[in-house]
């Protein structure tokens, strides 16, 4: 367990911290942090200890701005995070044979670029409210996403691929746990890429180093709309979470039809996402990709790989983070290098004693392609407490 952190960013303009070594940050990771920091309106920036490239804006940062926000420092998937939710089974409830409950939940979460072939019926479901208030505000976003309307009413409850994920863990007392983490599927990436191309052609933006790096200016049309469409695809990414959870929870409440299954409250975080947050003294726009946000007492899930575990931990409200804390393990190779480097039975070796896909199509995914969840965890015990170690036992990925 490291005690050297944070330490400054060499090169960097505004105060730039790091919760990791910074010869252990790649290359082109560092140089985005240093761009990011010269940018004018930047207060400061926070690196966590799974910091790795992004596009534009580097995964694993926290940057407060002054009148100002980065769509690039949010990330397309807007409002990607994480939810969880202690059951009271036990690893002894649970069959020898996982492959059943693995394909209880694929049955009613489309994953990959499935969808629902009708949207979820979220009343007969009885999962959350103020349905009629939210979908009415879609015809006020970007008028490019209007005719998306019927697409993303069916992939709400939906997965996606990647790095999403459903798990039924473990944790060391042996109680079973459900665990997902999604986003706001295609319609916030399509909100965003439209807000990102709008703000490349400001002209306030003209000569940034990076135009990928291009901001919106507070007391603008262009950045009310942004806010605007943000804040929705904020909320449907939390929607579509809360609805793949019910879902999940009422699959898994159906794999034991001799006994009644109980679920404690769901703990739920975004990782990609802006707020406006008292930083400093100051009332600054804090985006965050990659990044939890860890106030005295916020709960926030940690994962790791798909063989490596996860945490649920809670914040301690480390103004030097500016509250904040990572979202992750954090990837430590591309998703290229690591299919050109692993194979399927890799992967095999790797997830032993998960039931999950084993094949080619997920080898991008594979544990080694990730930094050490333990390590990651062990840099910033000043920003988080342990809750709970969670292992997982099923896998189900797009």
């Amino acid at each position: 367990m490291s005690t050297s952190f944070p330490v400054p960013l060499s090169g960097a303009k505004a105060s730039t911290l790091l919760w990791a070594d910074e010869e252990s940050i790649e290359h082109d990771a560092r140089n985005q942090l240093r761009r990011v920091s010269s940018l004018p309106w930047v207060h400061g920036v926070r690196v966590m200890p799974d910091v790795h490239v992004g596009k534009g804006a580097t995964v694993g940062s926290v940057i407060a701005m002054r009148d100002a926000v980065c769509p690039a420092a949010v990330g397309v998937d807007i409002g990607c995070g994480m939810s969880a939710v202690r059951t009271d089974l036990t690893a002894e409830d649970l069959p020898d044979d996982l492959s059943g409950i693995r394909s209880a939940i694929e049955a009613v979460v489309p994953v990959g670029f499935r969808s629902h072939e009708r949207p979820v019926n979220v009343r007969k479901l009885q999962v959350g409210r103020g349905w009629d208030a939210f979908w009415g505000r879609f015809t006020d976003l970007h008028h490019g996403v209007r005719q998306l309307d019927t697409r993303a009413g069916k992939q709400l409850g939906t997965l996606g691929s990647g790095n999403h994920f459903i798990e039924v863990c473990l944790d060391d007392e042996g109680a079973v746990w459900i665990m997902l983490h999604s986003g706001s599927r295609n319609i916030g990436k399509e909100l965003a890429e439209r807000h990102m191309s709008i703000a490349a052609k400001l002209p306030h933006n003209g000569a940034l180093p990076d135009r990928d790096l291009a901001v919106f200016l507070t007391g603008t049309t262009e950045m009310d709309a942004y806010r605007h469409d943000l804040d929705w695809a904020q909320e449907y990414a939390a929607r579509n979470r809360q609805v793949m959870l019910t879902l999940v929870c009422n699959a898994v409440r159906d794999s034991f039809p001799t006994r009644t299954v109980r679920f404690d409250d769901p703990i739920s975080c975004h990782h990609n996402y802006v707020a406006t947050e008292t930083i400093d003294g100051m009332e600054l726009l804090v985006t965050r990709k990659g990044a939890i946000r860890a106030g005295t007492g916020d709960l926030g899930l940690i994962p790791g790989s798909m063989g490596t575990g996860s945490y649920v931990v809670r914040g301690l409200g480390s103004e030097q983070s500016f509250f904040s804390a990572s979202h992750g393990a954090g990837r430590r190779m591309s998703r290229s290098k690591a299919r050109k480097l692993f194979t399927a039975d890799d992967l095999i070796a790797q997830t032993q004693g998960v039931e999950s896909r084993k094949d080619a199509g997920v080898v991008d995914e594979i544990p080694a392609a990730y930094k050490d969840i333990n390590e990651v965890i062990a840099a910033q015990t000043d920003l988080v407490e342990v809750v709970a170690h969670l292992r997982q036992v099923v896998c189900v990925k797009g």
